[in-house]
Parts: C-alpha cells; structure tokens; sequence
C-alpha cells in the first residue's frame, strides 16, 4: 500500500474508534444526567416522608444505601417510584426508617407516602 493510503486508512480507522469513545462517554453523560435528577428527586421524597434538609435528605439516601449495599442511584429510582407504585423494598424500607428514626425525622413508626 502507498503511505498517502495507509495514512488515510490509518486516519480513518483512528477517527472511528475517536467517535465510538465520544458517543461512549456522551452515553455515560446522559445518564449521569438522569442519575443527579433521580437523585435529586428521591432527597424529595425524603424530605416529604421524614422532614429536614436537603443535606439531611442526602444524607439518609446516601447511608440507606450504604447499609443496603445498593447504589445510590437504584434506591433514588426506587424512592421515586414509590409513591406512584405503593411498592419499597423491605430491606430499603426497613433502612429508610431507622435512617429516619435516628434523626427523629418522618413516621419512624411506619414511613408510609400519603394516598392521593
């Protein structure tokens, strides 16, 4: 093969693997996306069932997954879901009210979303 060909097919196959990275990580942006604003949306819902600040919020999602052993963003979504679908985990439900109990926030007796 000519070089001027072989730098062309070299370039050219150089700039295909470039685009599959790129669409890689625009990938991976949309759903961090999508993450933060589940995220943000589940420190709502702990705010609405148990009370406090949004860093408090944080901090009952972040430690209910940390004792759960589940990603932050697989209870978020969970959370998120809840009210709609009346279903929790119980092992994150159980978690979520002694998270909440500690803080002395929500109905540690039974965190339950109100009916619509």
């Amino acid at each position: 093969m000519l070089p001027a060909r072989r730098r062309a097919a070299d370039a050219a196959c150089e700039g295909g693997e470039r685009s599959s990275e790129l669409e890689a990580q625009v990938q991976q942006l949309k759903e961090a996306v999508t993450s933060h604003a589940e995220v943000d949306q589940a420190i709502g819902v702990v705010i609405a069932v148990g009370g406090g600040t949004p860093a408090e919020a944080w901090d009952v999602l972040r430690e209910t997954s940390m004792h759960t052993n589940t990603k932050v963003r697989l209870v978020a979504r969970w959370l998120v879901a809840w009210p709609r679908t009346r279903e929790l985990d119980p092992v994150i439900r159980a978690e979520l009210e002694r998270q909440l109990a500690m803080r002395g926030g929500g109905a540690a007796a039974g965190v339950t979303p109100e009916p619509h």
